[in-house]
This record gives C-alpha cells, sequence and structure tokens, in this order.
C-alpha cells in the first residue's frame, strides 16, 4: 500500500480540503503527462517558453521516474493537482556551481520536475514541506525567466545560491536554490557580510 500524508487546509472559499502525497502509479501516466503540458503552457504565457521546451518532461523519463519511485503525485479531493521527482543526492548538476557556493557540503536530496496544476493555492509549498519533513536539506533549481517558480521558492524559504548548469548549451544555466532545517527548527540563511542575503520576491 501507498504511503500517503493528509493536511487540512482552508481555499479562498474557506472550505477545508485534504491534500495527499504518494509514489506516482504507471495507470497515472496520461494524467501526469497532462499537468506537465499544462505547466508548460503556463510557462510560455508567462514568457519562459524554453525551460521545458521539446515537450520536457518526455514520456520516458517520468515512466522511469515511478519505475525508480522517485516520481510523486499530490491529490486533493478532484485528483492529482501536482507531480514532481524527489530523491537523495548526490545530483551530478549539482557537482559545480558558480557565482556563489551551497549552504553547506551536506548530504541532500533533490526536487525536480514540479508541476502544480493550479498554481496560486499553496500546493507548491505543500510538497516543498513534505520533502523537507523526509531530508533536512533540499537543492532545487530553476529557470531564470521562471519567475513565478523564483517567487514560490523564495516564500517557502529556499535560498539563491549561484548559477549551475544542466547542459552545454545556451539555455542550460540555472538558479541554483537551497534550504537547510537545522536541529533547532530553524531554516539557515546564507550570510555575506555578516548580513541575509536578500531572497528574490
Amino acid at each position: 500500500m501507498d504511503k500517503t500524508e493528509k493536511i487540512s487546509r482552508e481555499g479562498k472559499n474557506n472550505k477545508a480540503e485534504i491534500l495527499f502525497i504518494r509514489h506516482t502509479r504507471l495507470e497515472e501516466l496520461d494524467c501526469v503527462m497532462e499537468l506537465y503540458e499544462k505547466a508548460r503552457r503556463f510557462m510560455a504565457q508567462c514568457g519562459n517558453a524554453s525551460q521545458w521546451a521539446g515537450g520536457y518532461p518526455e514520456r520516458e523519463l517520468v515512466i522511469q521516474d515511478i519505475h525508480e519511485q522517485n516520481s510523486y503525485v499530490c491529490l486533493a479531493d478532484k485528483g492529482i493537482v501536482g507531480v514532481f521527482y524527489f530523491a537523495p543526492g548526490p545530483d551530478e548538476t549539482y557537482e559545480v556551481i558558480t557565482q556563489g557556493s551551497w549552504l553547506n557540503e551536506e548530504s541532500y536530496a533533490v526536487i525536480h520536475r514540479i508541476a502544480i496544476g493550479e498554481p496560486g493555492k499553496g500546493i507548491a509549498a505543500f510538497c516543498y514541506d513534505w520533502c523537507m519533513e523526509r531530508c533536512d536539506n533540499l537543492r532545487i533549481d530553476t529557470h531564470a525567466n521562471n519567475i513565478a517558480m523564483q517567487r514560490s521558492l523564495a516564500k517557502s524559504g529556499f535560498i539563491a545560491c549561484g548559477i549551475i548548469y544542466i547542459g552545454t548549451g545556451k539555455d542550460d544555466q540555472r538558479i541554483a536554490y537551497h534550504k537547510v532545517k537545522t536541529a533547532t527548527g530553524i531554516v539557515a540563511s546564507k550570510q555575506k557580510n555578516g548580513k541575509e542575503d536578500e531572497q528574490l520576491t
């Protein structure tokens, strides 16, 4: 049986909604691919057509994520409202970071390929929190043109640490984000010259 997590949250209509997160099932592939297509359209409409160009993530890649049990779905009463990749590191694309540094070099987990069906309703934040409950050292990245994602990450306490590259192409540069929860429950912030770096807003 899939392990699920539940949370009650109040929507804009003050109606409690239950969210679940569990492993993606192969029979949900079509629904997940539709969600990724919806995310690509949303990004294009927001001036970020290049991040997931060419139909990324491809169907074969998502199938691989599912078989390796690294793909997760977030469900509400209405069905799947989010999908993401979550796995322990190391991630080879994070081995080199420029124009900055990671908050630490300890073991970490990564979040990739996150798509939310209803932006602005707290679903992404719920997914980040779920991942943080399983690993207190998280890394993720996004495109410089993905302003909505940058705001979402900053709002959830992720720190922009520098630049990483997912390939050698001219559009393969990404902003690297990191979030660390200490033993006291305080989320660490990157310090520079004794002052906390400003988060993207």
